[in-house]
């Protein structure tokens, strides 16, 4: 299960990101007047470490799934932390990386094919779903732990901050009960027949219609960004730093 060199990529730009973020010059950034280096830095580090979590996100639905009796898995390349193997490239990276910058939303991506008959259980088929987003909580605390605990440039604390907001943000999302998230997928296996039918049926077009209420429907992004500012600052997270990455990631609005 070594990372994939794709991943690894991916890391090295995240990497480069913070590296520019922690050099730019923050004396004007209580202001909200960014230095293009940090604003470089940060869009190159929450970009990058969207796409990584991605990749943690679907492999731990897979490492799973796999201890979980679904040998499958390692056949189709979902071990290999490489995210061509969770994604398409089109609707799965690149759409949900524009509605990042749109809207700062997080778009859950990718995607892997758990031949649940495998499974041992009831038990093993809710884990597999909820190990995902899970696993978006657990890099929120990290990342809320490191600017904590470890001295760093403003730059570079306003783009972790922010990275791991969107972290929290993408484990609410995906946690909600909806057919096609991980949260229709942990209570699946125990709902009756008929809900499960009309689940299978609605898999494919439940996410856009919420995605379409958060974007159109007034006060349903704000109810969203609320809900995830709350679990923030549960976990210790730096809120103001958060907003101030926000702004520089979104740094033409």
């Amino acid at each position: 299960m070594r990372p994939s060199p794709i991943f690894l990529g991916i890391l090295a730009v995240t990497v480069l990101g913070g590296v520019l973020a922690a050099f730019g010059d923050t004396t004007t950034i209580s202001s909200q007047k960014y230095d293009p280096l940090i604003i470089i830095g940060v869009v190159l580090l929450v970009a990058g470490g969207w796409v990584a979590s991605l990749t943690l996100h679907e492999f731990g639905h897979a490492v799973v799934a796999f201890r979980g009796g679904d040998s499958s898995v390692a056949h189709k390349g979902y071990l290999s932390m490489d995210v061509r193997k969770y994604t398409d490239p089109a609707l799965s990276i690149i759409l949900p990386l524009v509605f990042l910058f749109i809207g700062g939303i997080p778009l859950p991506g990718g995607a892997v094919w758990i031949e649940h008959g495998r499974l041992r259980s009831r038990t093993v088929q809710s884990w597999v779903s909820l190990a995902g987003p899970l696993s978006n909580l657990g890099v929120g605390v990290v990342l809320t732990l490191l600017v904590a605990l470890v001295p760093m440039s403003s730059g570079l604390v306003i783009g972790i901050s922010f990275l791991a907001l969107l972290q929290i943000v993408t484990f609410i999302l995906n946690i909600l009960p909806i057919p096609g998230l991980d949260g229709w997928g942990a209570i699946e296996p125990y709902l009756p027949p008929g809900a499960r039918e009309f689940g299978a049926k609605a898999r494919m077009w439940a996410p856009i219609a919420l995605f379409a209420v958060l974007f159109l429907l007034p006060g349903a992004s704000s109810l969203l960004w609320q809900g995830s500012y709350a679990v923030f600052d549960s976990v210790g997270g730096f809120t103001l730093a958060a907003q101030y990455g926000y702004n520089a990631f979104m740094f033409w609005k």
